[in-house]
């Protein structure tokens, strides 16, 4: 009998440190996205969607599924949370932004990243539409012609489905490294 209490405290006393730990990033937007940032350093997609909100389901999908193929092994050191700079949250109701850059970098860019509220808690938006939103904020400082004829091109996809997505993942890698060079090559210029 007393084994069976002292496991069960065990498990009570392991059960309520992580609750804690839980709660203390859903409480705190800066707290959330460092979480979030080490799961996806981790490659622990499912740890991530812990902390991002129901609408990054298919984001986070994608990333999955990138990694099986091998494409995400060497991508995921870019949220290494030891390499970024966390800057100061600015609250607006339930939606909260927290600028990011990478260390060391004293002209590095800023990215704000965006975390709304979800069941109390908050939760990164990495969803697919944020996430273009970001990447089109920052193209748009590198090329505005290239940002804007890429965002009409873009809207086409608004209504497709995730399913639909990964099928065209799958055959748009190749043309996402092309894209990837000419902003590479524009940047270095």
């Amino acid at each position: 009998m007393k084994k069976i209490l002292l496991a069960v405290a065990i498990l009570s006393s392991s059960f309520l440190v992580d609750s804690c730990k839980s709660g203390a990033a859903s409480g705190d937007p800066k707290a959330t996205l460092v979480a979030f940032f080490e799961s996806l350093s981790k490659m622990d997609i499912e740890g991530a969607r812990k902390y991002a909100t129901a609408d990054s389901k298919g984001m986070l999908d994608m990333m999955e599924m990138g990694m099986k193929m091998g494409k995400g092994n060497n991508e995921m050191g870019r949220f290494d949370k030891n390499k970024i700079e966390f800057g100061d949250v600015a609250i607006n109701g339930d939606n909260a932004i927290v600028p990011i850059k990478e260390k060391g970098k004293e002209n590095g860019e800023s990215v704000s990243f965006p975390l709304k509220k979800e069941g109390g808690a908050w939760k990164v938006a990495f969803d697919m539409g944020t996430m273009m939103g970001l990447g089109m904020q920052k193209m748009k400082d590198i090329n505005p012609a290239l940002a804007d004829s890429l965002g009409k091109a873009m809207e086409q996809f608004k209504n497709i489905d995730t399913d639909s997505l990964q099928a065209l993942m799958k055959n748009g890698m190749q043309s996402l490294d092309s894209i990837k060079k000419v902003m590479k090559d524009k940047r270095n210029q």
